[in-house]
Order: C-alpha cells, then sequence, then structure tokens
C-alpha cells in the first residue's frame, strides 16, 4: 500500500514539474518582440484589441490609459526610417566620403612621387637616359685627371703642352664644365631641362676635346719639324744618292697613277 501511494505522489510531482515547465505562447507579447526589432509594425497586431464597444478592460490596461499613441509611430530600430537605418546609412556614406578621399589622397600622393622623381637631384642616377648615354659620354668630364688628359701622348709632347701652359688650360676649362655638369645632375630641376643641359655640355665638350686635339697634334708637329730643323743646321739630315735615273723613276710612278 506504501509503495502505491509512493508511486501515485512521484506521478503527481512529476506531471506537477511538467506544467511548470510548459511554454507561455502569447501573442501579444510575440507581437510585441516583433515590433522592438524589425519584422512589422502591423496596426491589426496591436492586441488586445479594444473590442466591442471598446468595452476590453485589458486594452485599456494595455493601450488606452498608459500608451494611446505608441501604435501611432514606426520605432523600430531597424525600419525605413528607423535610427539604427538612419545609422547605417550614415557609416555607409562616410565610408563612401572616406573612400573618395582615399583615392584623393592617393593620386595627390603619386602625382607628388612623379614630381620628386622628375625633379628631384637624389635620383638622377637611375635615369635610364642618363645611365645609358650621358654618364658615358661626359665621363671624361666629371673622372678627368692627368693621366687621362695626356694619356698617348709622348713624354716630350707631354712636357711641351705643360710648359706652354696648355695642359692648365684645358684642366681648368674641364674642371669648370665638370662643376657644371654636377650641378646639372644634382639640383633639383625638370627632367626635360636637365637633360637639355647634359646635351649642351656634352656639346662644349665636344668642342674643347676638338680645340686640344688640334693643340696636341699642332705641338706634335711643331717639336718634328724643330728636330728636322736642328738636323738640317748641325748637317745631321741624311740625304739619298741621285741619279738622273732618279728623276725619271719619280715622273713614271707619277704618270702611272694618273692613269
Amino acid at each position: 500500500m506504501k509503495i502505491i501511494l509512493l508511486v501515485a505522489l512521484a506521478l503527481i510531482v512529476y506531471r506537477s514539474a511538467g506544467f511548470a515547465q510548459s511554454a507561455v505562447k502569447d501573442e501579444s507579447v510575440r507581437y510585441q518582440q516583433e515590433r522592438m526589432v524589425y519584422l512589422q509594425w502591423d496596426q491589426n497586431k496591436f492586441t488586445p484589441k479594444a473590442g466591442f464597444l471598446s468595452l476590453n478592460p485589458y486594452y485599456w490596461l494595455t493601450w488606452g490609459l498608459f500608451h494611446p499613441n505608441y501604435h501611432k509611430t514606426d520605432l523600430r530600430p531597424l525600419s525605413s526610417t528607423g535610427p539604427q537605418t538612419q545609422r547605417l546609412a550614415l557609416v555607409g556614406a562616410m565610408n563612401s566620403t572616406d573612400s573618395r578621399y582615399k583615392l584623393q589622397s592617393d593620386t595627390i600622393r603619386n602625382t607628388a612621387l612623379a614630381e620628386i622623381a622628375n625633379q628631384s637631384g637624389l635620383v638622377t642616377d637611375a635615369d635610364p637616359l642618363w645611365q645609358l648615354y650621358y654618364a658615358k659620354e661626359l665621363k671624361p668630364v666629371i673622372h678627368h685627371s692627368a693621366t687621362s688628359i695626356l694619356g698617348g701622348l709622348s713624354p716630350a709632347v707631354s712636357a711641351q703642352l705643360v710648359t706652354e701652359g696648355l695642359y692648365a688650360w684645358y684642366k681648368n676649362e674641364l674642371d669648370m664644365l665638370a662643376e657644371r655638369v654636377n650641378a646639372a645632375h644634382a639640383g633639383d630641376i625638370d627632367r626635360g631641362s636637365r637633360i637639355l643641359a647634359y646635351h649642351r655640355l656634352l656639346l662644349e665638350y665636344r668642342r674643347l676635346a676638338g680645340v686640344w686635339a688640334i693643340r696636341t697634334s699642332s705641338a706634335q708637329t711643331t717639336m718634328r719639324m724643330t728636330a728636322q730643323q736642328e738636323k738640317l743646321k748641325n748637317n745631321r739630315a741624311a740625304v739619298s744618292q741621285w741619279t738622273p735615273q732618279t728623276d725619271v723613276q719619280i715622273a713614271r710612278t707619277v704618270l702611272q697613277h694618273l692613269q
């Protein structure tokens, strides 16, 4: 008997616990939850209703007395005019503005870098035209020395040029020309103006090198003539043996070349 009573009591407690944990299904609560987010603001889903002749007391307790105008204004945060929607729209507009500002700043940055690369004297060594042509052509000006100036000349001619002051004159001209080349190379000027300066200085160097070649050649010729005059003066000039047949042979050779 006691066992039967205990089993009956356990069943009663179990069923009571099951009823206590049953889900609450209140449409008014569910509608209110939907209104608080984004789902709907349907005027037909404001419950409880007023009822017949507006005599429903739950309506008056819920809406009529305390919130009579609540259902007239859509208060959903994510509605078309809700605060959250407006905030997201503002964030999107700000992002779009930031993107335009970033694009504009990047354009200004790239333009500034291009202008720096075009004008700065710090990057002229990387100029392709300088690397491929002008650095090589102007090297005798920039890196000139006594060895490079007098190279290929005999010691006597070199001594003659130094004695006459021609070497000092030519070296001074190269020094001034090298200063101008370095100024054009390291200065902050437009690339087009820099290339034109290179070209003008290269033409000046070629004219100067031509004058130097004429002076060195004249010095060599003068020294040979002086040496010949000294030999003639001292009766040391070698004279080949002459016969009448010599003139005949010379005449025949000339006639053969004329034919």
